[in-house]
């Protein structure tokens, strides 16, 4: 069983697939023109000088090339796992899984998380305060928090009719930033000298605060995480080629930017460059284009949201919550949990901070820890890869000195706002800490235990009338990876908790796999006719429809002649009525008197804090809640009791 690769078509270099991916992928990036320049700007505030703008423009330029050209385009888009990229991704990608490079993947992740608070919040409110160059008095806010409303709102219904447009009107954007740039340019070309990388140098050395600068300097490279993120909805080549245009046009308004503000600007001035080199007559058409562009930017964000979720769930890095196909796409999902929470967050941001210059305090502080994460797990990677260590060196030392200059900058920014991000990277960080852990203390004391030992207690069981019979199929859902082995759990729910007849045993393992897309399943009769094993090979990007997967399965085996699913009921095999299914779930449950480590006691303490988000899992694998039983077992393990117990002796 498996299914078409419906995004094929897109992976390989063709107008349509650039088109999707300038709509996907260059959102983030793509708008930070909006107030990249004018953070810089009023950053430097009573120091006003043009090494100011050629020193600044300089670190953009060489920021956008360095960090992301030639990492994320040229270095990380080639780490892609069977064409889908991203941190967790990354994480699946890597062959041993030790502990700290989860940890390092919990970091990224919930930083990333937070990051995608706050983006939506920062584009929407630039774009609308372009208004007020029409009208000083435009209520921003309730603007943005309306715009904010309903782009969330949307979300449920899906977003491929809105998507078509995506990427003709994000060239549209593009277009007007290198139209708007290039204007400004041949009125004071000499501004391009700033392609230099002396001016970035004497920038850092001799303008007073320039490195701390360098916390708004980095919000030119905040999308550049997305851009791998997004890699299976796009395809490398198309976002490798794309980013020539994008890259081009982002440079010609950055230095567009820069060439007015040398021409016109005043120390004290209280303007974005981005709107002041807009032509009167052009001044709302513009404001329009860059709102539409901020939504798309919102949109694509937010998508990546509910991606990176829904791996992250797969993975077992996150409690398992609801996850919705809301069209025909594949790989396009919906979590009402992650949309109404974003919602909440990102109105809460625009509330508080009120305006897009007071939001630039918190922006990027977060973002700069993720791409720290993803460097280290890149570079672990390409060292079991048995890439040139003087490559994996030189590549290690190149990223991390750029981006710990970046953090070190950021850090400044902490206090104004940049405390909020943190808050919420250290929230996601603990939720995906106590899952992740929490399942691997209680993994460590599952006990296996050879199936064939028990083929004829089975045979006896189905025999003995004396037992009412659970059920005519009984279908146990299994960790038990060799094909020999079952959990112990299910031969003491079988036999000792309360014997469960049945004329027909199903052992049923979902195989989640580090390839994303993969979609098998492979079948074993162990008892023929009495006990069959299924096996599911499904990636971290396929929703685990257990339920439906399962009836797929069941078809092709009565096709094949292998089962039928007649009743054993002479009553209804009479009528025409199919063989009964129930499934069986096993929770285990830890014993108050097993003795753990404290620290295995306070992270399983987190994690049933945790669980309180999480859905059950009967809900989490599809299963049909009327045909589902759920039972409760202990975890048993051997530990001596130290001292014991006498018995009372009388005379």
């Amino acid at each position: 069983m498996s299914g078409p690769d419906s995004s094929s078509q897109i992976s390989k270099v063709s107008l349509a697939g650039i088109l999707v991916t300038m709509g996907i992928v260059f959102g983030d990036i793509g708008t930070s023109p909006l107030y990249t320049v004018k953070a810089i700007l009023e950053g430097g505030k009573g120091n006003y000088s043009s090494l100011l703008v050629f020193g600044a423009l300089s670190c953009v330029f060489w920021t956008l090339t360095i960090q992301t050209t030639v990492k994320y385009i040229l270095i990380t888009l080639r780490a892609d796992n069977k064409g889908e990229g991203g941190i967790f991704a990354l994480f699946a990608l890597v062959r041993k899984k030790t502990t700290w490079a989860a940890v390092l993947t919990m970091i990224g992740g919930g930083a990333l998380l937070a990051d995608g608070v706050i983006t939506p919040a920062i584009t929407v409110t630039s774009s609308i305060e372009g208004l007020r160059l029409v009208n000083p008095d435009i209520p921003v806010v309730p603007i943005v928090l309306a715009i904010l409303f309903i782009l969330f709102f949307v979300q449920q219904f899906g977003t491929n009719v809105v998507g078509v447009a995506f990427g003709p009107a994000m060239v549209v954007w593009f277009l007007m930033l290198g139209i708007l740039g290039l204007v400004q340019l041949f009125s004071y070309p000499e501004i391009l000298g700033a392609l230099s990388p002396v001016y970035a140098v004497r920038f850092l050395a001799e303008y007073p605060g320039g490195f701390i600068l360098l916390g708004a300097v980095f919000l030119c490279t905040t999308g550049a995480e997305a851009l791998y993120s997004d890699l299976g909805h796009c395809g490398r080549k198309n976002i490798q080629v794309a980013w020539i245009f994008v890259k081009l046009m982002l440079i010609i308004s950055y230095f567009g930017q820069g060439a007015w503000i040398i021409m016109n600007y005043r120390e004290g001035m209280d303007v974005n460059p981005f709107f002041a080199i807009m032509p009167g007559w052009f001044l709302f058409t513009g404001v329009i284009i860059a709102t539409l562009a901020s939504i798309i930017a919102s949109q694509a964000l937010i998508s990546g949201s509910f991606t990176l979720l829904s791996e992250a769930v797969s993975l077992n890095f996150w409690p398992k919550i609801r996850i919705i196909n809301p069209t025909f796409i594949k790989g396009q999902v919906y979590i009402p949990f992650v949309n109404w929470s974003l919602l909440a967050m990102c109105s809460l941001v625009v509330v508080f901070f009120g305006s897009s210059s007071d939001m630039e305090a918190a922006y990027g502080l977060a973002i700069t820890i993720t791409m720290i994460m993803t460097t280290l797990l890149l570079t672990y990677y390409q060292y079991q890869k048995k890439t040139d260590k003087r490559i994996i060196g030189l590549m290690l030392f190149v990223f991390l000195t750029v981006e710990t200059g970046f953090l070190v900058a950021n850090m400044n920014k902490f206090a104004n706002g940049g405390w909020f991000t943190m808050l919420l990277s250290s929230l996601y960080f603990i939720i995906m800490f106590g899952w992740y852990f929490g399942r691997k203390i209680r993994n460590r004391r599952i006990s296996f235990t050879k199936i064939e030992n028990y083929y004829d207690l089975i045979k006896d069981l189905k025999n003995d009338n004396t037992i009412p019979k659970t059920a005519t199929n009984l279908v146990y859902l299994i960790k038990a990876n060799r094909l020999d082995q079952v959990e112990s759990k299910v031969i003491y729910s079988i036999f000792s908790r309360q014997p469960k007849r049945a004329d027909r045993y199903w052992l049923l393992h979902v195989n989640r796999v580090d390839d994303p897309n993969r979609f098998e399943y492979s079948v074993k009769h162990l008892i023929p006719g009495l006990l069959i094993r299924i096996d599911f090979h499904i990636g971290f990007r396929v929703d685990p429809k257990t339920n439906l997967f399962f009836r797929e399965v069941i078809e092709d085996l009565v096709a094949s002649g292998e089962i039928t699913l007649e009743s054993s009921y002479d009553s209804l095999r009479k009528h025409g009525i199919r063989a009964d299914f129930k499934f069986v779930l096993i929770e285990r449950i830890m014993n108050r008197d097993i003795r753990l480590t404290n620290t295995e006691n306070f992270i399983l303490t987190l994690q049933n804090i945790v669980k309180h988000i999480s859905i059950p899992e009967e809900r989490a694998l599809q299963l049909d809640p009327a045909n589902t039983i759920v039972e409760k077992v202990p975890i048993l393990i051997k530990q001596k009791s130290g001292r014991r117990i006498s018995p009372v002796r009388e005379n």
